[in-house]
């Protein structure tokens, strides 16, 4: 079994053994699987980057219930739209940038 440990910014260097099984290097990405209690680290094929199962799920869910369920859209209005559009205009995420501070999973 190969360790690594995790820093106080929650980052961890990929140890050399893994880095030399996956055929990994600097600026290539890597993709996680979440089973149990366990994580599964591949190398990220291309398109992996912008694909989450998790919140796949969740929006195929909701595009679901919404589809089933059309009077829960009434308070969605044009006007609330726009001020949530208004409200986050102009502010970036940077979904690879580290975490900040504590995270707990």
């Amino acid at each position: 079994m190969i360790e690594s440990v995790i820093t106080t910014k929650s980052q961890t260097t990929l140890p050399s053994g893994v880095r030399k099984a996956l055929g990994v290097g600097p600026g290539d990405r890597l993709a996680y699987v979440v089973e149990g209690d366990r994580a599964v680290i591949m190398k990220a094929r291309r398109g992996d980057a912008h694909e989450d199962p998790v919140a796949d799920a969740f929006l195929a869910f909701l595009e679901q219930d919404m589809d089933g369920h059309p009077e829960r859209l009434a308070g969605l209005t044009t006007g609330l739209v726009e001020r949530a559009r208004a409200l986050t205009d102009g502010i970036e995420v940077d979904l690879d940038a580290p975490l900040e501070g504590d995270v707990a999973i």
